[in-house]
């Protein structure tokens, strides 16, 4: 084979591998334009593709034609270098292959090099700015804050889009300068004959030198703008007392940026001076004085400032820096306007009729734990393999006169889930779907058998109550919903199961592209990699196809630039049902504020995003019309974005502030409280959030919604709250809310308790609970039977002046029975109840005043199991009742006298059994190893009683 044959092969092979590249690329492209398309983001898809586009090859064509430009400077002691070579009358210094390189290498082809080079160069380097898109649309589009920086009097937007423009464009111009600096010197070099450094200043020529100095000239004017830059961000500093600049990145480091800034001002002018009067002494001494300043203001002096001025006098030095700390902090989290209040509690007992003047609250208390329920419902109402429960969610619906909240989940279709031989091409794409409906009940109603009350139910869905409208309960867009179908083909789509038959659809929704032609048919297949898009019969004019039809990547997919919640919500509104997905814009660049992750230091829930389960139509709406950086987007995604107030009333009702920021606000009040710099400095009033049990793990209290009828309204309300304990204390010093109706949606208040008053806090009540005798025992025989207990989200509820504590408890049987609620326990001041629901055990508490913890039939049981009067566990129940907040870790210590009773070792074996799989847990071997050996006496000595 000839080389003329094998050279159009090899370019015939290059031109087929890029045409694939480029079609397969190009279907992607085209097929994500149908997507917004679809959705009517047309704009949106075009401003972020070609500002991607048009910024990459805006960098690459400057970096290649800075490069080129420095590369053609070079030419002239090339071509010297060539000449002298091939000249016939010079000594060869090289080799025949290098000689024949040298008169291939002409003037045209040595520029068709560099080009090349350049080109290169300038490709690879445009890939940097990948996601650069976004902080130079921002820039372009920015909102003021109308809120200043302490330091600098700076709007706060030239922190957030401003400044990191600015450093992006530093970068790139030193990046490109060093490139060609390196590129040119060693061109140079080379090419000069250079072969050590005290050559340089002799061979090299004047041509060359006035190059390089050039170059190294601008280099130093981009590191001077460094420094500039470098003094903004002494207000992210975190190596002071606090987050942001201290009283040494203030009188220090500052003021070394500022010297250095004129000190490499002075080096790039000598490097002028030196190039046309061909004196060094200033450039030397320029050079000079840049290094030994760098060494002073950089590490000695501020060391020098850090410990012989501030930290002798730290507080009197920081207390100004901790008060900008403190201000920005809070009003980076929206935490700045918190109403505040005592919490006033009441010296007299509540009784039974005063609590159920809120009934509304009472009847709502949540007794259904979000996990167990999720068992609960793919076991009671999934009813096919096939479907499933993907998560639970908690909401609040008016039905009729009743303001009922509610936990409900959707009924979605699972593909992997089908049968093996029903996995098939046709059944996941054409046949198989969409889900079916929701399952809801109330969170506080519970029927005899442990299960839940119905408002939802089956398939097809079944409305039990009249006030609920659920005319079209498919779900083609969900958190399952991971393939993507093709809809209205000639292949019968399924519905739901009805008896032995099946009941089938046709989809008559909006959603979906269009694959009417051949040439879509084709595109898609090259899209999903399959042939069968394109040779199914099934297929006709009036297909659509529908992808990523997963919610949790479509909403990314619109907006990748915003940041999104970890639980968006089904609701039913107008007989529909839609998700709704909380949607953050962030920024880590707010001076002063504290990092809550280690990179984002401002966050605002700005935006609701509605997803319509059988359309898939996204609605962006922005409920945060202060947000300067939701203001930004909107400004330049113009139809992505909608007004808040265009959100339809029955879909505002539903909204719910979002657990996720309200975590983030609970983890930073819980210092930013303190909003005195001194007591800040002191630490003198942390608050922590608080632990609980759950499945015999001690793990931190989430959020949790409630309905609630707050001090001084006349009606409840449905609110998200947390409590708080001080560090390294159990009692409960505060609790803290969100409102989530109305108007009212979004405020923030925190209630503090008297600081002179016992409120016992969530760990200290499970610890109660453990040493309630009756109760212990109880549960431990329940888990010896064979069933798993599950002690629920224990509640706590403020009212009437009052704090009542609630949780549940549910059964389920071993190797995945259905988890039922059995019990619910209360607890009001010193006492604790366990009834068979909540409204004994409120009765037993606040009418019957002091009693038995549990029910007579349950002692009954106890004494039975257990041979032993409840009397003789009184003891441990009187001792339980005097537990004080100091107190709270002793509580759950073995106590120091030796049980006697079977009562009293199963309590025992009982606490050291949950010690030892704590330890375990920890990783703490050696105390698990003394814990079991100490488990193993209760148990002899339990087997001897037993005799």
């Amino acid at each position: 084979m000839s080389k003329t044959i094998k050279f159009f092969l090899s370019i015939f092979a290059i031109a087929a591998i890029l045409l694939i590249i480029f079609i397969s690329t190009g279907a992607n492209i085209y097929t994500d334009w149908l997507w917004f398309k679809e959705l009517n983001f047309e704009k949106t898809f075009t401003i972020m593709f070609l500002s991607n586009f048009i910024l990459r090859l805006l960098i690459g064509v400057v970096f290649a034609a800075v490069i080129y430009l420095n590369l053609h400077f070079t030419k002239k002691p090339i071509n010297k270098f060539i000449n002298v070579q091939t000249d016939s009358k010079v000594e060869n210094l090289f080799g025949e292959e290098r000689n024949q390189i040298f008169e291939w290498l002409n003037k045209k082809r040595l520029n068709l090099i560099y080009l090349l080079a350049s080109i290169v160069f300038g490709f690879l380097f445009s890939s940097i700015s990948s996601e650069s898109w976004k902080m130079v649309l921002k820039f372009l589009n920015k909102t003021e804050f109308n809120t200043v920086d302490p330091i600098f009097n700076n709007d706060i937007s030239f922190y957030v889009f401003s400044l990191p423009f600015y450093s992006f464009l530093r970068e790139m111009g030193m990046v490109v300068i060093v490139i060609s600096l390196i590129l040119v010197g060693a061109i140079y070099i080379i090419f000069t004959g250079i072969h050590s450094f005290s050559e340089i200043s002799g061979k090299l020529s004047s041509r060359a030198k006035k190059h390089m100095s050039i170059l190294v000239f601008v280099f130093l004017l981009f590191k001077a703008w460094d420094y500039r830059l470098q003094m903004y961000n002494i207000l992210f500093s975190a190596d002071g007392v606090v987050f942001g600049a201290g009283y040494t990145d203030v009188n220090a480091n500052l003021l070394g940026y500022r010297v250095l800034f004129v000190t490499v001002i002075f080096v790039a002018l000598a490097v002028l001076y030196s190039l046309f009067k061909n004196n060094y002494k200033p450039l030397v001494w320029g050079i000079g004085a840049w290094v030994l300043l760098s060494i002073i203001f950089t590490g000695v002096y501020p060391a020098f400032v850090q410990q012989y001025s501030v930290e002798p006098n730290e507080i009197n030095r920081e207390e100004e820096f901790i008060e900008n700390n403190i201000q920005m902090t809070l009003k980076a989290y929206g935490l700045d306007d918190v109403e505040t209040d005592d919490f006033v509690l009441s010296d007299d007992d509540l009784t039974y009729d005063e609590l159920m003047e809120y009934e509304t609250v009472v009847d709502n208390i949540r007794l259904w734990d979000y996990r167990p329920l999720q068992d609960t419902y793919n076991q009671l109402q999934a009813l096919r393999q096939y479907y499933t429960f993907e998560d639970i969610d908690i909401d609040r619906y008016q039905l009729g006169d009743d303001y009922t909240q509610v936990m409900l989940g959707a009924r979605e279709l699972d593909q992997n889930a089908l049968a093996s031989q029903a996995q098939t091409w046709v059944n996941k794409t054409l046949k198989y779907t969409h889900g079916l409906g929701v399952t809801m009940s109330p969170g506080g109603q519970v029927r005899a058998n442990g299960q839940p009350e119905f408002l939802i139910q089956d398939i097809p869905p079944k409305v039990n109550n009249e006030n609920i409208n659920l005319d079209n309960s498919s779900i083609y867009y969900g958190e399952k919903t991971d393939n993507y179908v093709i809809v209205n083909t000639d292949e019968t789509e399924f519905h739901y199961p009805m008896g032995s038959e099946n009941v089938f659809t046709e989809y008559e929704g909006t959603g979906g592209v269009e694959i009417s032609n051949i040439l879509r048919k084709s595109i898609f297949a090259l899209r999903f990699n399959t042939m069968k898009i394109l040779l199914s019969d099934d297929i006709n004019d009036q297909s659509q196809i529908m992808y990523t039809r997963n919610i949790h990547q479509r909403v990314r997919k619109a907006a990748p630039f915003l940041q999104y919640d970890n639980d968006p919500y089904i609701i039913n509104a107008e007989g529909r049902l839609f998700w709704i997905y909380d949607a953050y814009t962030t920024t880590g660049l707010y001076p002063y504020s504290q990092p809550y992750n280690g990179r984002e230091n401002y966050v605002r829930n700005s935006i609701k995003v509605v997803v319509d389960a059988y359309n898939g139509t996204l609605d962006y709406y922005i409920v945060d019309q202060e947000d300067p950086i939701a203001q930004t987007y909107a400004k330049i995604f113009d139809d992505l974005f909608k007004p808040g107030a265009e959100m339809p009333d029955s879909i505002r009702e539903h909204l719910r502030y979002p657990q996720d920021l309200f975590k983030i606000q609970t983890q930073i009040y819980k210092n930013y409280h303190m909003e005195d710099p001194v007591v800040y400095y002191n630490r003198e009033d942390v608050w922590e959030i608080p632990q609980e049990n759950y499945q015999g793990s001690t793990v931190p209290v989430e959020p949790y919604y409630i309905m609630n009828q707050l001090p001084g309204e006349d009606k409840a309300e449905f609110i998200l709250m947390s409590p708080f304990t001080p560090s390294n204390r159990d009692n409960m010093v505060a609790w803290m809310a969100a409102r989530n109706d109305g108007e009212h949606y979004g405020e923030l208040f925190t209630y503090r308790f008297p600081k002179d008053q016992l409120v016992y806090g969530p760990n200290q009540i499970e610890s109660r609970i453990d040493q309630e005798s009756e109760i212990s025992q109880l549960l431990t025989l329940w888990s010896q039977r064979g069933s798993d207990v599950i002690r629920g989200n224990l509640l706590v509820i403020p009212v009437n002046n009052s704090v009542l504590y609630v949780e549940p408890i549910f059964l389920q049987a071993e190797g995945g029975g259905i988890p039922e609620l059995r019990r619910v326990i209360v607890s009001y001041k010193n006492q604790i109840i366990m009834r068979e629901n909540l409204e004994d055990a409120l009765r037993a508490m606040l009418e019957e005043g002091e009693g038995l913890a549990v029910p007579e039939e349950d002692v009954e049981e106890l004494q039975e199991e257990t041979g032993l009067d409840v009397e003789e566990t009184a003891g441990v129940e009187d001792e339980a009742s005097d537990v004080q907040p100091d107190q709270s870790q002793q509580d759950t210590d073995k106590t120091d006298l030796m049980p006697t009773s079977s009562a009293e070792l199963i309590t025992e074996a009982n606490d050291l059994y949950q010690q030892a799989q704590q330890a375990l847990q920890d990783g703490n071997f050696a105390e698990y190893g003394e814990l079991i050996e100490e488990l193993g006496e209760i148990l002899n000595q339990l087997s001897r009683t037993g005799e």
